[in-house]
């Protein structure tokens, strides 16, 4: 995808997740982030879009820590501040040198196309915690869906495979029905093994959209929607282990 498009996708969600948080309010409940309500993800997004401008804007070369990034805003002034810092992260990565050098934790062509990618991935999965706190389920385009499952199977979790190790060894095959992707996961105990295509021989068989792939593998979504052939209780496995926190 190009930096543009996650631009586009990273504006659009950082405005649906203010327009929710003002529809739900600020004391409902987020079903997939236990303990947690709507004002705790916005003041979770909103220092994450805070401290990420500041690495590109100050083209850091080693990580900031959070102080002055993460604070505590009161109810009346906290979907304001949430959009202040959503609008001067697009600002930033707008304006940004394509060419610039600074901190980022994954693999991708540059800094910016990193920052931006994270960026878009952050939002839109907490847009689907905010949109979850009145029983919507957001959709994105294929392609972008497609792109955030990359990301965490060969980004997040391709920097430590072994966390995902499992005894005895769940295959889950994974096929986007609107989209030319497939993946096939396998964890035994040597951690995560991520293979392009979708294996016949699988503890578990799972194909739907694209979006409700990302949302099931960022455990913000069931299989409701997906045709479903094998085990389950594989994805208890999957749950289990896949988690991604801040720190």
């Amino acid at each position: 995808m190009r930096i543009e498009d996650y631009l586009d996708t990273l504006r659009r969600d950082g405005e649906l997740v203010a327009e929710a948080a003002g529809r739900t309010g600020l004391d409902a409940v987020v079903p997939a982030c236990p303990g947690w309500q709507v004002r705790d993800v916005l003041l979770h997004l909103g220092g994450v879009h805070r401290w990420a401008a500041a690495h590109v804007a100050d083209r850091l070369e080693r990580p900031s820590g959070e102080e002055g990034f993460f604070t505590r805003v009161g109810d009346e002034a906290l979907i304001d501040w949430f959009r202040s810092g959503h609008s001067a992260l697009v600002s930033t990565l707008a304006g940004a040198d394509p060419e610039l050098t600074c901190w980022s934790f994954m693999p991708a062509p540059s800094p910016l196309a990193f920052w931006a990618r994270r960026q878009a991935h952050e939002t839109a999965v907490h847009r689907a915690d905010v949109e979850s706190a009145d029983g919507a389920t957001p959709a994105w385009a294929p392609a972008f869906a497609v792109d955030g499952v990359e990301e965490l199977l060969r980004g997040f979790f391709g920097r430590g495979p072994e966390r995902m190790a499992c005894e005895p060894p769940v295959t889950i095959a994974l096929t986007a029905t609107d989209a030319e992707a497939a993946w096939t996961l396998r964890m035994d105990a040597g951690g995560l093994h991520v293979a392009d295509g979708a294996a016949p021989a699988t503890t578990l068989t799972l194909s739907g959209a694209a979006t409700d792939l990302y949302l099931l593998l960022w455990n913000r979504g069931g299989p409701d929607q997906l045709a479903v052939d094998g085990d389950l209780g594989a994805l208890d496995a999957w749950r289990s282990r896949a988690t991604v926190s801040w720190s």
